[in-house]
């Protein structure tokens, strides 16, 4: 690169664009020989059910404690394969550079990207990149789309969650939505908050090997949290969901950054989270199997699936009273994903 930032003659599809590409995106993203860089990418044939989905990622700021948006876009996509109980097999990348990105923030950005690809074992193999005038975009935007397949007969869905289901996640809520907070707005924090960034993909396979037919919903928590998640999930099952107080796992510093705030730590995004919703009978094993996992070493039971209702969400208090969740109207926190 004979530029340290992004020009518009990057984005003309001239000798700029091209050397962005061979000297830059493509060896960092994927490696692929320049007599494979075609307009489409060819995959192999597959046995089984195909799952597609795609997200576009605009948080700010673009680096963040624990991660930056390329590896957040890498394992947004690949998580929501894992939740249809798909393995990802192939991703696409589609970049918007503001003119004037450094390079260097470029490089890192991807970088980070395909060490996500190698971690979560999929294949970045097409993409696009556009570059817009300064003021047109906030440094860089990316769209990701990725198809995985399904390799068994279980049917994981939103509307699977049956009474008498315990709910399990694997982790801590709000990390990610507080890491971001905290860096955009120079809070000054006594601990370090990172991001829970991380792609879930072989922790699912673990729970499809040990809950089999038992293991009904899989869902990742981002925007609106944990309690917007489930009250989709009570929704579309037509079931009443009872959560916990007490079992909810929150780090000390995420509480107390959200009290700070007036927030709710349920309603805060994550980004390396799942929920799972299993037969009652498995919950102590899908308990352990979250547990062996680094992703899910904090992993716990936090609520139920109570009665046929209306899409209902309640809380058992620590105090002892029950509380009704709803949707928030708006969003709590801008840009977090």
């Amino acid at each position: 690169m004979t530029s340290d930032v992004i020009l518009l003659g990057h984005g003309s599809g001239g000798s700029l664009s091209h050397q962005l590409l061979d000297e830059l995106i493509v060896p960092l993203l994927c490696d692929l020989a320049p007599g494979d860089q075609n307009d489409a990418a060819v995959l192999p044939p597959q046995n089984g059910r195909l799952a597609f989905t795609t997200d576009s990622y605009v948080v700010e700021p673009v680096i963040f404690p624990g991660g930056n948006i390329g590896d957040l876009a890498i394992n947004g996509t690949v998580n929501d394969l894992a939740m249809a109980g798909a393995r990802p097999l192939a991703i696409s990348v589609g970049l918007i550079l503001e003119e004037g990105l450094p390079v260097a923030e470029l490089k890192t950005i991807l970088g980070a990207m395909k060490e996500a690809a190698q971690k979560a074992r999929v294949a970045i193999v097409t993409g696009d990149t556009k570059v817009v005038p300064r003021g047109k975009a906030d440094k860089i935007f990316i769209n990701t789309s990725g198809v995985g397949v399904i390799e068994h007969d279980l049917d994981i869905r939103g509307s699977g969650a049956q009474v008498g289901d315990k709910i399990l996640i694997n982790g801590t809520l709000g990390d990610h939505g507080m890491a971001v907070l905290a860096r955009r707005e120079g809070l000054a924090l006594e601990t370090d908050l990172c991001s829970d960034s991380a792609s879930l993909n072989h922790l699912v396979d673990e729970l499809i090997s040990v809950c089999g037919a038992d293991l009904h919903v899989l869902r990742d928590p981002t925007r609106g949290g944990v309690a917007t998640t489930l009250k989709e999930i009570a929704r579309q099952s037509q079931v009443e969901i009872t959560l916990d107080e007490l079992a909810l796992p929150v780090r000390s510093e995420v509480s107390g950054v959200c009290s700070i705030l007036g927030l709710d730590p349920l309603f805060v995004a994550n980004e390396g989270k799942l929920l799972a919703i299993v037969a009652p009978q498995q919950a102590e094993a899908a308990l352990a199997a979250m547990q062996m996992h680094r992703e899910g070493s904090d992993a716990a039971i936090i609520g139920e699936v109570t009665a046929v209702a209306d899409g209902k969400v309640r809380m058992r208090t620590s105090i002892g009273g029950v509380r009704s969740i709803e949707m928030l109207a708006g969003e709590q926190l801008p840009r977090i994903c």
